[in-house]
């Protein structure tokens, strides 16, 4: 992951201290609401999680993001208060390995009830190793050059989870039992609001298997590697013209390498995300005579977000790959 705006441990030790001893809240605009009436106070590091905690919560709930919309969440950097206001939730709802500053003050805030999304469903590794980008292809499937790591980059576990409808619901489970541990008194909701949301995961998931079940080309190309496990889910192919951060510049040879994907695939769009900049795509693109479109990684909801929530920039995501792959 981007390691750039990784904020040292003395220093979120430092701010921590400081947080406590002041006024803080875990956003500017929310710092009268924290901790007022009888609502469960829950803190989460960004969308994905900040819709589990709104949907499964409900009335019951006053949910705050650490992040705010139109941030690019991988170099979020957090602010005194909102380090100090962390030991102020009643729970807190995070996914280690995607923003280096949130691990940090999460694990010096010291809250009983923090929930790391990461530990909810099995992580993978999407060839964060090859080059930067995931091929998703099929076990025992071989591809040129998977021996050799992308300079600069590490292997790892990738944690976009939240772009499997199914390892999504898997995370909702859980955070639905965390929130029956952390108020009791309202167990019976949150387990009815977790079954709601599930039964709706799982009709999205029947939707992209139908959806992208028979198409002309199984391989997309993207900037950010983030769908790995979602090309694992519905057999597809991602060729992600940089690695799992979505500021990297891809390699001279990267770039050589998706020319040839691109002819071999028959590939027809070179995707690209509204957080961060599309002048590689569409340079990629016009390279190569392929339009390019938006595949949402669903890190934050903007104004130029295709949808209101993460069930319809989902919806609006699987039109996307079925136009792009030729769904029949």
């Amino acid at each position: 992951m981007n390691v750039r705006r990784l904020i040292p441990t003395a220093a979120v030790a430092g701010a921590v201290a400081l947080g406590l001893t002041a006024l803080s809240a875990c956003s500017s605009s929310d710092a009268a609401d924290r901790g007022s009436g009888d609502k469960l106070d829950v803190v989460a590091s960004f969308y994905p999680m900040q819709f589990l905690a709104e949907e499964i919560g409900g009335s019951h709930v006053s949910v705050t993001s650490l992040t705010k919309p139109g941030v690019e969440p991988h170099d979020l950097e957090l602010t005194p208060r909102q380090i100090g206001g962390l030991a102020e939730a009643d729970l807190i709802l995070f996914l280690k390995g995607i923003q280096p500053a949130v691990d940090d003050a999460v694990g010096q805030a010291g809250v009983e009830n923090t929930v790391d999304a990461a530990k909810l469903t099995t992580l993978e590794n999407h060839g964060t190793e090859v080059d930067g980008h995931d091929h998703g292809h099929e076990e025992g499937e071989e591809h040129e050059g998977e021996e050799h790591e992308h300079e600069g980059e590490e292997a790892g576990a990738d944690p976009h989870i939240w772009l499997d409808p199914v390892k999504y619901a898997e995370v909702a489970e859980g955070v639905g039992k965390s929130l029956e541990k952390a108020d009791p008194d309202h167990a019976a909701d949150y387990r009815k609001n977790t079954d709601t949301l599930v039964g709706e995961l799982n009709a999205l998931n029947t939707a992209f298997e139908t959806g992208l079940k028979d198409t002309t080309t199984k391989t997309f190309i993207t900037t950010h590697s983030a769908f790995g496990y979602l090309a694992e889910r519905y057999d597809l192919t991602q060729e992600g013209i940089a690695g799992l951060d979505p500021e990297a510049e891809p390699s001279p040879a990267r770039i050589n390498e998706i020319h040839a994907v691109a002819e071999k695939s028959k590939a027809t769009t070179v995707f690209f995300e509204t957080l961060a900049s599309d002048k590689t795509a569409k340079t990629l693109a016009k390279d190569l005579g392929l339009k390019t479109d938006v595949l949402d990684p669903l890190e934050g909801i903007t104004d130029e977000s295709a949808g209101a929530d993460y069930i319809e920039v989902m919806e609006s995501n699987l039109a996307a790959l079925e136009k792009a792959l030729g769904a029949k």
